[in-house]
Order: structure tokens, then sequence, then C-alpha cells
């Protein structure tokens, strides 16, 4: 058989004040038909598979483009439609193809495009015709689009938050859409709206066991493959929101009758999965009185994986008002505070203002007498499998407390973003991470109790509070009963 693979996605804030332009998908990933042949990234990663499975199989791999971008604002339009035409220009070169596997996001939206990835599938689908089979794979924050369900054969998301199974559902992908193109099965997918907006943490007990349970009911009964979307809370379109997506082999009905059974289960079940934050000080307050260190604090609202700058200093001022010591905080991206301490150089202290540079959500500019600990160009973190570029990390002291900076944005995942410039955050009291849930992965085996914080910032976790323009329908929690509601 000929596979055609390629990726071209970002997750989309469109409250975001930052725009998503060719740089942004040059300094996160992009790759013009070699990626696999480069190391693994968490956007890349998908493609190793893909190659991997096809190549020991003895199938023909042609490979397209590779772009993902750090989550932030719409993706400037001729951008987003150039990287559009470039992978549909390399799949009707590959032509003929058997199977299409594409790695996106699903809450990519662009200048004039609200679905991106059903642009991009509708495109494909009628490049390659009716009988070739075409497979996504989508991140769980996903908008689940008609257009998107269309265009595809089967749309397999992650199951897990934070998401430690992206080579796990690209082996899936393969898998399903081997077995289809061979003629062993006939996927059909279902989706049913569960009218809810929120986060659920797979790490939690209780959604684990939802998921625990989905796994379960795949690959019995004629059920290929079960996924739950969670919905991507801030961006701004039509179909944003949770939903439960089900592929079955050739039965339509069965496909939507569990879609529904799961949807009710999770809406019964809303209040028990719910998540659960503090305000600033109650955090800190928690954080002090625990026993033993360290207490990891997550900045949920500063997560640049979710668009937001990481450059908020709500929860810095905080510990700096109250001479909170012993804590260690990051991934604060601050280019221009960065080049400061290279140009001081190691060991230098010198009047330094951090963080608060791109707008009222990353609140005021703090002015800190530092010292430059330590400098490491083209530093990296671990995600999963995977090595991830942070550019250049800055370790200062300031007050009795640790910072790092950075200069590519993006959210922390590994205590490695610490200690590769010499930290060790296992010994402090307080770690501050500016992250929503990726975090959790790297840093539990090393905490003595997780804490979420709700600063100010550009992911409000209100979700009843999110000004949508858009996106009208009713939905929990700004809606007690959405189902009534829309009625």
């Amino acid at each position: 058989m000929r596979i055609f693979i390629a990726c071209l996605g970002t997750e989309t804030n469109t409250f975001s004040p930052l725009p998503t332009g060719l740089a942004t998908y040059q300094e996160t990933g992009l790759f013009h038909g070699d990626a696999t042949h480069r190391p693994a990234t968490f956007f890349s990663d998908p493609l190793h598979v893909w190659r991997s499975e096809a190549e020991a199989a003895g199938h023909t791999v042609i490979e397209g483009l590779c772009a993902f971008a750090q989550p932030a604002g719409r993706t400037i339009r001729r951008v987003y439609e150039d990287l559009r035409d470039e992978l549909l220009g390399a799949l009707k070169a590959a032509l003929p193809v058997d199977i299409v596997l594409i790695n996106m996001h699903g809450a990519m939206a662009a200048e004039g495009y609200d679905d991106c990835e059903g642009d991009l599938l509708e495109r494909a689908r009628a490049i390659v015709g009716p009988g070739v089979v075409i497979g996504g794979e989508l991140d769980l924050h996903c908008h689940l689009t008609e257009k998107m369900r269309r265009s595809a054969t089967v749309l397999h998301t992650y199951k897990e938050y934070p998401h430690t199974d992206v080579r796990a559902r690209a082996h899936d992908l393969f898998r399903l859409c081997r077995d289809a193109a061979e003629g062993r099965t006939r996927p059909v997918m279902a989706m049913r709206p569960c009218r809810m907006i929120s986060m659920w943490r797979t790490s939690n007990p209780p959604i684990a066991r939802f998921v625990a349970a989905m796994k379960a009911r795949e690959g019995k009964d004629g059920i290929l493959a079960v996924s739950f979307g969670h919905g991507f809370p801030w961006g701004d379109v039509p179909d944003v929101g949770a939903k439960v997506l089900v592929v079955a082999d050739g039965d339509a009905a069965k496909a939507d009758a569990l879609a529904a059974e799961l949807a009710a289960e999770l809406w019964r079940e809303r209040e028990t999965m719910r998540p659960e934050t503090l305000s600033i000080d109650a955090a800190l307050d928690q954080a002090i009185a625990a026993p033993r260190g360290p207490v990891v604090l997550a900045d949920v609202a500063d997560n640049a994986g979710g668009g937001a700058p990481s450059d908020a200093t709500f929860v810095l001022e905080r510990i700096l008002a109250r001479k909170i010591t012993n804590v260690v905080s990051g991934l604060y991206w601050d280019p221009v505070a960065v080049r400061f301490c290279e140009e001081a150089g190691e060991g230098a202290t010198l009047d330094l203002r951090v963080g608060g540079k791109c707008g009222p959500d990353s609140g005021k500019p703090v002015d800190l007498r530092a010292t430059v600990r330590r400098i490491v160009p083209e530093a990296m973190q671990t995600f999963g499998t995977s090595k991830n570029g942070i550019g250049t990390a800055v370790w200062i002291t300031a007050s009795g407390i640790d910072l790092v900076l950075n200069t590519v944005r993006t959210q922390i995942f590994h205590p490695d973003a610490f200690t590769q410039l010499g930290i060790d955050p296992g010994r402090v009291k307080i770690i501050v991470v500016k992250s929503t849930q990726h975090f959790y992965a790297g840093f539990a085996p090393i905490a003595a109790e997780v804490l979420y914080v709700s600063a100010p910032g550009a992911i409000t976790p209100d979700f009843a509070a999110i000004p949508y323009r858009i996106f009208t329908a009713p939905y929990w929690p700004k809606v007690a009963d959405p189902w009534a509601a829309a009625r």
C-alpha cells in the first residue's frame, strides 16, 4: 500500500492577544517532508509511529508537510492557506494512495476559518475520492465538527490529559486505517454533544474511571474506537464543547447508541468531575502550611499551551509581597530579560524587569534585583518520549526565590526544565509551574501535593464567564440545564 503522512495544527485561543504567524510555526516545528528524519517532538511523534509501522509491513510512505505552532490567537489567513495548500499539493503529487494519515489538533482556527481541520479534511477528500481511507489523530481538546466527521474515515483523539498517550493513539489509528483499507472493517462514526464546557484532568479518579471504561468498550461487539473530545473552552467557534465520538464496524446505529450512552454518563457525573481551583492566597497558605514539600502550584491561567503569554506576574507578585521564600517558578517567557542576563553574564547581579509585557492578562512587570546563576542556550525539556526546545533558559535568584526565564514560549512539562540549569526542585517548599495539566506527569512523582491556582490570565478557569460571541448555544456550567434551555 501507499500511505501518505502529514501534520498541520495548533490550538487556537481566540481570546489570546498573540497572533499566530509563520514565525511561530517555524519556532515550534515546521518540516517540509523530512520530519521523520529528525528527532521526534511532541508534534511529529505520530508521523514517526506511522512511518515505522508502515515500513515494517513493507508499505510505501510518502511524507508531506509537518507544521505545528505553539497555541496563541488565530493563524494569519495567508499562513494557514499556504501551509494547507503545501500539504494538499504533496498529497495530490503522491497519488494514487491507499491511506492518508494526518496529525492535527482539532481546535485550529485561522482568519476566515473557524474549522481548519474540517476545511483540510474536506479538501483532502476531494483530492483522493471516496474510496481512500483518511485518518486523523486529534488532541482531546478538539472541536469535533460534522465536516470533520463527514470527510474522514476515522478520527481518533488522545484519551489522557496530560497527553501521555500520543504514540499509543497513533498506533491505534494506523491499525484502524490499515484494517479499513484492507477491507477487514468498514468504519462508521457517530458523535454526541455533552453541552458542557469544562476541563477534565484524567489523572483524577472520577474521570480516570470513565476513561478506563471507555477503553474497555473498544474492540468488542463491533466497536472499533471511542473518543471523548473534551473541547477547548477558549476557542470562540460554533462547535466548542465536549463531545463523544464512537467508531463502529459498519453499524451507525450502534455507534450512535454508545455515543449517547457515554455522553449521558458524563452529564450525570459532571459535578464529581468538575476541576477544583484555589485563589492565589489560599493556595499559598495551603502550601506554606503543608508539613513537607515540594507543593506544586499550577498557574493554570498563564499556560502557553492554551494560548497564554506565559509572562503573567500575578502569582509572583503575591509571593514577593508576602515575602515567601524557598520557591522555584517557571517558565517565564521573557526574551528581553533573557537578553539582559546574557549581556550581564553568569554571576552578575543587575536590576531586571520581568514579565508583564503582553497586555492586561500578563499583569504588571516586576522589578527585581536579580543574580544570574546559569545560562543554557538551546535548552530542552522532556514530554513523554520526546525532547522539546525552550530556547535559551536563564536561572535567576531574587528575594529568596528562583525563577527560570526563557526565549521560546512554551508551558513547562518536566522537572528537567529546572534541573538542566542546576536547580533541584525536589529540595524547595513550593514549585510554581505555568501549565494547566501537562506538568502533572513530570512533577507528580516529586510533589508532596499538587494545587491548581485560579489567578487572572488569558485562560480563565471560570468557564461560565468566558465571553463568547460566535458560540451562542446554552452550556453547563453557565446554564444549569442546557438541554431544557435549547428546547
